[in-house]
C-alpha cells in the first residue's frame, strides 16, 4: 500500500469515527416583542407541520447546511411571517437531547423589539397563521418554546435596565403614561407614577415637543420624543436604567408558564 492509499484509508477510518457527531440538526427560533395599547406582545405562528401540527410556536425552522446562523434567523423570520430587515440579537442556545421528537436538534434563540404597526404579517411556508399574543396570556407552546420565550423575556428585562431600548417599542411621539405602561409590562411590576416620572425626566432622555394628545376623551397629556443623540451618549458611558420595583405581577414557573407570585 503506497502513501496515498494509506492516507486515504486513515481519512476514511477517521471519518467513520466521527460519523455520530455529524447527525445533529440546527434550527433558529425568533422571539419578536411588540408593544400595543399598553400591552407587551410576542409574535407566534400556528404550525402547519408535524410535530406539534396546529400548535402555536415561535417563528423558527431549520438552518441550511451552507448557511450561517444570523442569515438563517433573518431568512426564517421573513419566510414564516413576512417580516424583513429586523435587527435580531442572539440570546442563547438550547440543546436538550430530547427537545425535538424527530431527533437531536440544537436551536439558537434570537430576540428583537419592533413597532407592531410597522409590519404587515404575511404567514407562509409552515406557518398557517402569524399573530401577536399578549405575553401575559401565553399558553403551552410547541417544543420547548415556553422556556425559550422565558429566556428572551429575561434578556429583555435585563436590557431595559441597562439600556433605554424600550423606546424602540413606542411610537415617535408618546406620553409619560405610555412610557410607564411599557416598563411596567416588561418588568412585570407596578411603578409609582410620581417616582417614575421624576426618575425618567431626570435622565434627560426625552424631548418635550410642546404638544398634547388629540382626540382623547380625557385631559390631553403632553407628548415627548426620544432624544437619540442623548441615547448615544448614554450608551457610550455605560448607562444603567434602574427602576425600583413595586408590587410584583405574575411570573413564570420552570416550564415557562405564568403563575401568581405571593
Amino acid at each position: 500500500m503506497d502513501g496515498n492509499q494509506s492516507q486515504l484509508k486513515n481519512l476514511v477510518q477517521t471519518r467513520k469515527a466521527f460519523d455520530n457527531f455529524f447527525k445533529s440538526a440546527f434550527t433558529v427560533d425568533n422571539v419578536i416583542f411588540g408593544f400595543d395599547e399598553g400591552d407587551l406582545k410576542v409574535l407566534l405562528i400556528r404550525r402547519g407541520e408535524e410535530p406539534y401540527d396546529g400548535m402555536w410556536a415561535l417563528p423558527g425552522y431549520f438552518v441550511y447546511p451552507n448557511e450561517d446562523l444570523d442569515s438563517a434567523a433573518n431568512r426564517v423570520l421573513e419566510e414564516l411571517t413576512g417580516m424583513r430587515n429586523v435587527f435580531l440579537e442572539q440570546v442563547r442556545t438550547f440543546g436538550k437531547v430530547d427537545r425535538h421528537p424527530f431527533g437531536r436538534v440544537i436551536t439558537v434563540a434570537y430576540f428583537s423589539l419592533v413597532k407592531i404597526d410597522a409590519y404587515q404579517l404575511q404567514p407562509a411556508s409552515i406557518a398557517l397563521q402569524a399573530r401577536w399574543h399578549s405575553i401575559s396570556a401565553i399558553d403551552e407552546l410547541a417544543f420547548d418554546h415556553n422556556k425559550i420565550l422565558d429566556a428572551c423575556f429575561n434578556r429583555l428585562k435585563w436590557s431595559v435596565k441597562t439600556r433605554p431600548i424600550g423606546f424602540e417599542l413606542l411610537p415617535r411621539k408618546f406620553t409619560l403614561t405610555e412610557l410607564q405602561h411599557l416598563y411596567e409590562a416588561i418588568l412585570e411590576t407596578d411603578l409609582d407614577k410620581r417616582n417614575f416620572r421624576k426618575k425618567i425626566l431626570s435622565m434627560d432622555l426625552l424631548i418635550d415637543l410642546d404638544e398634547t394628545q388629540e382626540g382623547v376623551a380625557h385631559r390631553p397629556a403632553k407628548l415627548y420624543k426620544f432624544d437619540k443623540e442623548r441615547y448615544k451618549e448614554l450608551e457610550a458611558s455605560g448607562f444603567s436604567f434602574e427602576l425600583k420595583d413595586g408590587k410584583r405581577k405574575p411570573t413564570r414557573n420552570d416550564k415557562g408558564l405564568l403563575v401568581n407570585s405571593n
